[in-house]
């Protein structure tokens, strides 16, 4: 269910989550035990490890290599919090694209207007609705290109549909390949 012409995720990111009860200040605590690739993925995004980088980028880039898609570029969804140090997501795809000899055009979509993080929202619709407007493109940055669009974390896809559709409608991108590195177990 998106505009993409084909979506993929590499493995699923958390595996078991248990309650193991709740802190000092009464929030709840968990023992996560997570993929291999949501280990690395868990540590680039919220430890700062720019070091789990290149093992995510080579099993994407291994993965992109057998899928035998023709793309022309590599464009990674724009980060919901800008405020981070780092861009994950803009690192893995620039490391991918490296790997793959395509160009990474990291700013080729910009959000223009903030949006409320999603990982609480879990109605689909509500999720479009809130995206609505959120994404720009940069003015003939992928015309005419085939895209592959990448993202670290896939729930529902909401995300990379708006995305996948600023790039079409927007963009003029003739084909949008979608590929996430995990994806959230389903509830």
């Amino acid at each position: 269910m998106g505009r993409w012409r084909e979506r993929f995720v590499l493995d699923c990111h958390v595996l078991s989550s248990t309650y193991v009860g709740d802190d000092e200040f009464g929030h709840p605590r968990f023992e996560t035990q997570r993929s291999d690739l949501g280990e690395l993925l868990y540590r680039l995004k919220y430890q700062g490890q720019t070091s789990a980088i290149d093992q995510i980028a080579e099993a994407a880039a291994a993965f992109v290599r057998q899928w035998s898609i023709a793309v022309d570029v590599v464009v990674p969804v724009p980060p919901s919090l800008v405020a981070r140090p780092h861009r994950p997501v803009a690192l893995l795809a620039k490391a991918l694209g490296d790997r793959l000899g395509l160009p990474c055009l990291e700013e080729a979509v910009t959000k223009q207007r903030s949006t409320p993080q999603l990982k609480d929202v879990f109605d689909y619709n509500e999720r479009l609705s809130l995206l609505a407007g959120a994404f720009v493109i940069a003015a003939c940055a992928v015309r005419g290109s085939r895209v592959l669009l990448v993202d670290d974390l896939y729930r529902s896809g909401a995300t990379m549909n708006a995305v996948a559709s600023v790039l079409f409608d927007q963009g003029g991108a003739a084909e949008v390949y979608a590929l996430a590195m995990t994806r959230t177990r389903r509830r």
